[in-house]
């Protein structure tokens, strides 16, 4: 399969596009990267060097690759963190060119917004911005709970409201929701949980949680379920294939001892996931 991929790029680490093309090409697909900065590292540092790329650059990249007739062997479109309305515009765009030369291709949005630590960590417009303007345009959703639930102006905790809260935000657009950090209180200590919801059902996967954060990992996990979803159609065999494969970076990031994902070290947990996890239908 073909990604179109428009996220940020850093030089230095993983975030962005720079976290979603390996994974993806080590497990057998084509990415076109769209950059939308091309920073020295993820901001998180606190300080950074490189340029926000203007709209009508990146825009300019996407109409280039239009200019080469290929738009209609896209499988499908990914964003992750939206800056502000002009890149949003332009995503929606592409996502509508791509579409238009190819009806079958998805569009996946990972709605970056903030977590359940942080809090919201964007600008006051982008939330707005992606919930009217990119999620009726998108296929795919990858919130974490607390994006999920900013989204829906909901608190979902529970399985039960968590699975509310997805149906709330399919109803704008997405049909497929893969909610990435599920913390209920009844669960298990020192675990997390995803949930995969589609119009086939729900599914819900626990994994160790392991005590550190790890920047980019959210990019990753949304490019290889999209990938992974579209090649067996199935939202539980996505899932379980996506924790295997994110757990075990993970896991290396943290014996290695780095800040930076050990992306490239654990390359082959997306070649050959060891499938560790099992997901549970839950409706």
């Amino acid at each position: 399969m073909r990604f179109l991929s428009i996220q940020s790029h850093v030089a230095y680490g993983h975030v962005g596009n720079s976290a979603a093309v390996f994974p993806l090409q080590r497990i057998g697909h084509e990415v076109w990267p769209v950059l939308t900065v091309n920073f020295s590292n993820h901001t998180g540092y606190g300080s950074w060097g490189g340029p926000l790329i203007p709209a009508d650059d990146v825009r300019a990249v996407v109409q280039g690759i239009e200019d080469r007739g290929v738009l209609g062997t896209v499988d499908g479109v990914l964003s992750g963190y939206l800056g502000g309305e002009e890149i949003v515009d332009v995503v929606i765009d592409a996502v509508a060119r791509v579409k238009a030369a190819n009806p079958s291709a998805t569009y996946t949005c990972d709605p970056v917004m903030g977590n359940a630590t942080s809090g919201c960590f964007v600008a006051p417009t982008i939330p707005p911005l992606i919930r009217e303007k990119a999620l009726p345009h998108a296929d795919i959703l990858t919130p974490n709970q607390f994006e999920l639930g900013f989204m829906t102006e909901t608190s979902p905790d529970t399985i039960d409201s968590t699975l509310e809260s997805a149906d709330r935000v399919r109803d704008l657009g997405p049909r497929t929701v893969l909610v990435t950090s599920v913390l209920r209180p009844d669960r298990e200590d020192d675990t997390i949980e995803m949930l995969a919801v589609d119009d086939e059902g729900a599914w819900i996967l626990q994994t160790p949680r392991l005590p550190f954060k790890a920047n980019g990992s959210g990019d990753v996990t949304s490019a290889v379920f999209t990938a992974l979803y579209r090649e067996t159609g199935s939202a539980a065999t996505a899932l379980e294939r996506t924790a295997s494969s994110v757990f075990d970076l993970l896991q290396a990031t943290l014996d290695s001892g780095e800040r930076e994902l050990r992306l490239v070290q654990a390359q082959d947990a997306f070649a050959h996931p060891r499938m560790q996890f099992r997901a549970r239908q839950v409706r």
